[in-house]
């Protein structure tokens, strides 16, 4: 079988990659937001909205153990395809650091429940994933900790924000767009079709 292909949605090819028996079997994209674009009141609104059900903050290198327990407790639960694959974390890259940072949602009881995680590189920023624990799901928790971290990087002068993910995922894609990130990729992955 050959491996799959990856494509800006608008490529010339994949039409003639279309004809040839190949087809799209899932669709990513990719969206940024300015700092000069962030509606940082809306952003402290979006975390207080959850104020009831936890409480935001950064991760610290002792949360590692929650990382990686949540990490393995949501492995699953990423849509998509190749292009959008979580990689499961190992306590490398669990861990917070000056260019990797991490933010999460915590239980009064102080249970992880869902994280952020963003690469830093000079005044640009990227989440790698953001991830929330099943059963806690569709209480605004993955918007909540994705605009802790806007706000705390554009307080330290981050200026461009990228993310990205499964265009099949409801949740990411109302989630970004409350946050105010612009889609600016859109992806294909195709495999060929068994005759």
């Amino acid at each position: 079988m050959s491996e799959p292909i990856i494509l800006p949605a608008q490529a010339p090819e994949r039409q003639e990659l279309q004809r040839q028996g190949w087809a799209v079997v899932a669709r990513s994209f990719g969206a940024q937001l300015d700092a000069d674009g962030a509606d940082q009141q809306l952003l402290s609104e979006l975390i207080a909205r959850i104020a009831d059900t936890g409480r935001i903050r950064e991760l610290r290198t002792s949360d590692v153990e929650a990382v990686l327990a949540l990490d393995a407790a949501t492995a699953g639960d990423y849509p998509g395809s190749i292009a959008t694959q979580h990689q499961p974390l190992d306590a490398s890259r669990a861990t917070p650091s000056p260019s990797r940072r991490a933010f999460g949602a915590l239980t009064p009881d102080g249970d992880l429940v869902a994280m952020t995680f963003v690469d830093i590189d000079g005044t640009d920023a990227e989440t790698d994933f953001t991830v929330v624990r099943r059963e806690w799901r569709g209480r605004g928790l993955g918007t909540a900790v994705k605009a802790a971290s806007l706000l705390a990087l554009l307080s330290e002068g981050v200026g461009r924000f990228r993310t990205g993910g499964s265009a099949d995922n409801e949740a990411i894609l109302a989630s970004n767009s409350a946050l105010g990130y612009v889609r600016d990729e859109e992806w294909v992955t195709l495999e060929r079709v068994a005759p």
